[in-house]
């Protein structure tokens, strides 16, 4: 799959990395010099042209045109894989821009090639850039893409719930105009990922379920919008054995096989806060059977939430129990009485030292001059 997908592009250095790598596949998969070779030819006679196209204009001071060359020569870079390249090329147009369409077409090409070599830090900082000007509102597109692109750099430094919030409120007009970078069952599957691993139920509810832009999203994959549903019905093990179904896939993913694991502890470990929060005390196999897992695995789950103060709670390994840690509301009416009558005593007694230093005329008095300055000023 990969070797035909490189015949069909540009990127010649690529696909001899690939043979490298995979070796010779045989049945019609062999390494191919000659069209390495006239690719690489075709493409330097195309880089002598545009190069020299740029030259003439600059020659000329033809703005415009000298802003059109570079996209050129950075589109050209970009097909061939020299992203440094394409990179320089893009950002040179800056002084050549004379609208704000450009501006943005600028800030796209350059997250663009920042996307493809994991410059994340870049591609945010052009995402600001892009978002300052007044045509991003007036094209929902745009803002889609500029969405999009700020969920993904927000997904790779694992700040989920920011990620979560892009994907959740991508424009429905994106579709499929950003293929080359995401497609709108991505924006479905990492949007609702993240939101069960960082939203509680009222958030799924309120950003997610009801949530009619996302849902033209989630209906392209219908596996996404049943796990969420099962998650807030709290169906957590029919919710749990639909993302095992779905973990193979998702581990292949450009942008989300180094965060699967992660988010999926966090929805796991969610589910069983939800699941035992009702509750003051709950046999841990029922708990088990709910979660399909065995009950020594289970304790040894519970015990880290305990141990990480996410649940309150304490287990009797004999008996194979949960048992809430109920706070002694006795003691904490005491203690707030107590805290009450300190501040009452407290306030008190300053309101007495203030009476008293007044009635005394103990206070600080403005000097004459000042006092004729206000005078003045009145």
């Amino acid at each position: 799959m990969a070797i035909d997908e490189l015949k069909n592009s540009k990127n010649t250095n690529l696909y001899r990395r690939l043979f490298e790598k995979i070796g010779d596949l045989g049945d019609g998969y062999h390494f191919d010099p000659n069209w390495a070779d006239s690719m690489d030819k075709r493409a330097q006679a195309n880089l002598d042209r545009l190069e020299g196209d740029l030259q003439n204009y600059r020659t000329n001071v033809l703005r415009p045109k000298i802003r059109l060359a570079l996209n050129e020569l950075g589109e050209f870079h970009y097909s061939r894989g020299d992203f440094n390249i394409a990179l320089r090329n893009y950002v040179r147009t800056q002084d050549y821009c004379t609208s704000q369409e450009h501006i943005i077409e600028l800030c796209l090409n350059v997250i663009n090639v920042s996307i493809e070599m994991g410059n994340f830090a870049h591609v945010l900082n052009y995402v600001t850039k892009a978002e300052q000007s007044p045509e991003v509102e007036n094209n929902k597109i745009v803002s889609a893409k500029l969405k999009v692109v700020a969920g993904l750099a927000n997904l790779e430094s694992a700040k989920y719930k920011i990620a979560a919030r892009k994907f959740l409120f991508t424009e429905t007009e994106l579709g499929d105009n950003y293929k080359e970078v995401i497609s709108a069952k991505d924006i479905a599957i990492y949007g609702g990922l993240c939101a069960l691993a960082e939203f509680d139920r009222g958030e799924i509810l309120r950003n997610v379920i009801t949530n009619f832009t996302f849902r033209n999203y989630l209906e392209l994959v219908p596996q996404m919008q049943t796990i969420i549903q099962d998650f807030y019905d709290s169906n957590y093990a029919s919710c749990l054995q639909s993302l095992d179904i779905l973990k193979n896939d998702l581990q292949l993913d450009f942008h989300l096989h180094d965060h699967i694991n992660v988010l999926y502890k966090k929805v796991r470990n969610k589910a069983i806060v939800q699941y035992f929060s009702p509750y003051t005390s709950i046999d841990l196999k029922s708990m088990s059977d709910a979660f399909q897992t065995d009950i020594p695995s289970l304790e040894k789950e519970l015990s880290q939430l305990i141990v990480d103060n996410v649940i309150s709670a304490r287990i009797d390994s004999h008996n194979k129990h949960l048992y809430a840690r109920q706070a002694d509301e006795r003691v904490q009416t005491y203690e707030k009485a107590f805290t009450m009558g300190e501040t009452f005593q407290r306030t008190s007694r300053s309101l007495l030292l203030r009476v008293n230093l007044v009635r005394n005329e103990m206070i600080v008095k403005p000097s004459k001059d000042k006092e004729k300055r206000k005078g003045r000023k009145n």
